[in-house]
C-alpha cells in the first residue's frame, strides 16, 4: 500500500509559515518588547537597580514566551534553538566565553599602558549592568539570531543571512547616544560574525545568548566602560583610559576599538571553521539538492 500524503496546512497558516512573513511578524514584535523593556530599566528604574533588574527579567521572560509561542503555533515545530536540556551548560559556557574575551581585550590595553584601575567601586555600582546586560542579551539575540539570521537563512542560505544580520545588527546601534559609523562597523565585523558563529556551532541560541550577556555586562559591570555608545555607568573598577580611540574605542566603548575587531572577528572566524566543518551551513536556494 502507498503511504498516506501528509495533508497541507490551510492557506492562511502556509501564508503566516512563509520566511519573510515570519520575519516581518516576529521581528518588529521583539523589537518593541526591547524598546519597553530599555525604556523601563533605563528610564523608569533608571534609579532603582532592583526594580531595574526586575522588569528587565520580565520583559526577557516575556520575550522568550513569545518566541516560543510563535514557533510552536505558526511554524509549528519543537523550539529547538531553545532546547531546555543545553541551556545551563551552554549559557554558563557563553558566559565565560563573553566575559574572557572582554577581559582579554583590557589586558591588551593594560600592556600598553592605555587602561588603567586606580580602585576598586562599592559592588552595588554593579547592579544597573545586570539590567542592561539581561535585556540585550537575551531580546536581541532572539532578535537577531533567532529572527532574522534563521528566516534569511532559510530564503537564502547561511552566508547571505550572516551578513544580512550582522549589517542589521551593526547598524542599528547607530541610534544610541554616542552612535557612530566606527562603532557600527566594527559591531557589524565582530560581534555580527562572533555571534552568528556560535548559533551556528550548535543551531542553539544558549551560547549567544551568554557571550552577549557577559561581554555587556563585564565592559560596564566590571571594568566601567562604555556599551555601545549607550551606556556608561562606573562599575566594580575605578578606570582611566587614555590612548587613542583607534585603541580605545571612544565614546562609543571597547567595540569600537581595533583590540576588539582583532580579537572577535579572530575568534569568531575560528568558530565559523568549526560549524562548516560540523555541516551546519545552510547552502542557497540554487545550490540546494532535494
Amino acid at each position: 500500500m502507498g503511504e498516506t500524503s501528509k495533508p497541507q496546512p490551510p492557506l492562511w497558516l502556509r501564508i503566516l509559515q512563509f520566511p519573510l512573513v515570519r520575519l516581518f511578524l516576529l521581528g518588529p514584535l521583539l523589537f518593541l518588547l526591547a524598546g519597553i523593556s530599555n525604556g523601563l530599566w533605563g528610564q523608569k528604574f533608571a534609579d532603582r537597580p532592583v526594580f531595574a533588574i526586575a522588569s528587565a527579567a520580565v520583559m526577557t521572560a516575556l520575550g522568550i514566551a513569545v518566541y516560543v509561542a510563535f514557533v510552536r503555533l505558526v511554524e509549528r515545530r519543537p523550539v529547538s534553538e531553545l532546547a531546555f536540556p543545553t541551556m545551563g551548560r551552554e549559557l554558563a559556557l557563553g558566559m565565560t566565553a563573553g566575559a574572557g574575551l572582554y577581559a582579554l581585550c583590557v589586558l591588551v590595553l593594560m600592556a600598553l599602558g592605555i587602561y588603567r584601575i586606580e580602585g576598586v567601586n562599592s559592588l552595588a555600582l554593579m547592579l544597573p549592568s545586570v539590567a542592561m546586560a539581561l535585556s540585550s542579551g537575551v531580546l536581541e539575540e532572539l532578535l537577531h539570531r533567532g529572527t532574522i539570521f534563521r528566516n534569511v537563512e532559510q530564503l537564502l542560505g547561511s552566508w547571505i543571512a550572516l551578513l544580512a544580520s550582522a549589517l542589521f545588527f551593526g547598524f542599528r546601534h547607530l541610534g544610541n547616544a554616542d552612535g557612530n559609523i566606527v562603532g557600527a562597523v566594527a559591531i557589524t565585523i565582530e560581534a555580527g560574525v562572533l555571534l552568528t558563529a556560535v548559533y551556528l556551532l550548535t543551531r542553539r541560541l544558549w551560547l549567544s545568548i551568554g557571550s552577549h550577556i557577559a561581554w555587556n555586562f563585564t565592559q560596564s559591570g566590571i571594568f566601567s566602560g562604555s556599551v555601545s555608545g549607550a551606556f556608561e555607568q562606573p562599575g566594580l573598577f575605578k578606570a582611566a583610559i587614555e590612548g587613542p580611540e583607534l585603541l580605545t574605542g571612544g565614546k562609543f566603548g571597547m567595540e569600537a576599538s581595533s583590540v576588539a575587531l582583532v580579537v572577535c572577528t579572530t575568534v569568531g572566524l575560528m568558530i565559523l571553521v568549526m560549524a562548516v566543518r560540523r555541516g551546519n551551513i545552510v547552502p542557497p536556494p540554487w545550490n540546494r539538492t532535494v
